[in-house]
């Protein structure tokens, strides 16, 4: 495909920089680029993380999302917040619907709480040059609501995250056109820098003899998807800069699963406690994945020991014959997985995942099973009464003991308090 003939769209991606960080710093009538602020989950305990840091906090003390309580210095500039979720949550629909007044809803998608992709192509007429109208909605953010942030835009959404992920959260703005791929996106290494290249996709890579994005651009197509599938010509191409997906579509097929992940209250050592903990994250998975209608083939389940016995953990997945929403099936592959790899030290940090996933109506020969049958059934009516009245209303034996957490975690949002 020459490049003349690739659509030339206007999409920006919006991020408010530190956004955790800088709606406690507005509440508190402080400048979110002056004050040194961090956001932790729970000060009471010295191993909470920072769920977010202003960046002063991150210039002058290098205190980052992800750092322990204990390693923040005692400092007498040094502010440190409890989180608001519900707060967080208020500014930012009200930043959506900011946005809303600039076009339909159909040329929006909240990539996340702080995180936002816009269309604007076809605006000329009402708002003038889009990089001028971004420029403009960006300056309205910051005056109504005192919110810095940073802009990528690109032709696609690809190019707009790359440019914000790559320049824009050093210089506030950015915009990649496809003239730019040569000079400013294969230049690009490590390729985890990428958007949607994994640590796992970049070792692969790396084994081949790739290790830039120029290098992957200049890859043979086939030997990539030889070894990638049809992921192998999706990196090629996005590595050219092609992304021809709609807004809200995931950039890579095949990428989308279901998951989720876990930083425990305290250690959990016994494996029975442990178990619990997957056995409700299972729960909440292959919910997701049954309203979802899809079923998956590939189970994910990944451990970090805690800090006190030096960290490590695992991370391991397992394919089974057939696709499956059942939240059993998924937890006895879990099951195995853990008791082939488990080291016995204490754990703090539970994620597992499903993918590989194709439509539901794949498993519907197998329903002739009648206790498949029955398990999809019974699936299906707790996840009608917790929808209707919410997850505590039903819920496992095992959740009700001290191990169990679902229960506790109903009343928080994002893991966190709600005011």
């Amino acid at each position: 495909m020459k490049v003349l003939e690739l659509p030339e769209r206007y999409i920006f991606c919006i991020d408010m920089r530190g956004f955790y960080a800088s709606v406690s710093a507005v509440e508190l009538g402080l400048d979110p680029l002056e004050v040194c602020l961090a956001v932790v989950g729970n000060q009471e305990r010295k191993g909470s993380v920072v769920l977010a840091a202003s960046p002063m906090m991150k210039k002058r003390f290098g205190v980052k999302t992800g750092t322990r309580l204990f390693e923040i210095p005692n400092h007498k500039d040094i502010v440190l917040i409890e989180p608001k979720m519900k707060l967080y949550l208020q500014k930012s629909m009200a930043i959506t619907e900011l946005l809303g007044a600039y076009v339909p809803k159909e040329s929006l998608h909240i990539y996340s709480v702080d995180e936002s992709f816009i269309e604007l192509t076809g605006t000329e007429k009402l708002w003038g040059p889009p990089t001028f109208t971004m420029r403009r909605i960006q300056q309205e953010i910051l005056d109504c609501f005192k919110l810095p942030s940073s802009v990528g835009g690109g032709p696609n959404m690809l190019l707009a995250k790359l440019a914000l992920d790559l320049e824009a959260k050093r210089t506030g703005f950015a915009y990649w056109s496809y003239a730019d791929v040569a000079m400013k996106l294969w230049l690009v290494r490590p390729l985890s820098r990428v958007w949607g290249i994994g640590s796992r996709t970049e070792k692969t890579l790396n084994n081949m003899g790739i290790y830039s994005v120029g290098d992957l651009a200049c890859a043979d197509v086939s030997i990539l998807e030889n070894q990638f599938g049809i992921l192998g010509n999706q990196l090629h191409q996005h590595a050219n800069g092609i992304d021809l997906s709609d807004m809200g579509s995931p950039l890579i097929e095949g990428q989308v699963s279901y998951g989720k992940g876990q930083i425990l209250y305290r250690d959990y050592i016994q494996e029975k406690d442990i178990m619990t903990i997957i056995l409700e994250m299972c729960e909440d998975v292959a919910m997701r994945t049954r309203q979802a209608r899809r079923a998956g083939r590939t189970i994910h389940l990944s451990i970090i020991y805690s800090k006190t016995a030096f960290g490590g953990g695992f991370s391991r997945s397992r394919s089974i014959d057939e696709a499956t929403n059942d939240t059993l099936k998924m937890y006895q592959v879990c099951l195995e997985i853990f008791r082939e790899h488990f080291q016995h030290k204490p754990v703090r940090q539970i994620s597992l995942a499903i993918s590989n996933l194709e439509e539901e109506s794949s498993m519907q020969l197998s329903l002739f099973d009648e206790r498949k049958f029955e398990n999809r059934s019974l699936g299906e009516a707790m996840d009608t009464i917790r929808k209707r009245y919410g997850y505590s209303a039903i819920y496992r034996g095992v959740s009700g003991t001290r191990a169990g957490t679902a229960i506790a975690r109903t009343k928080l949002i994002g893991g966190h308090n709600k005011e």
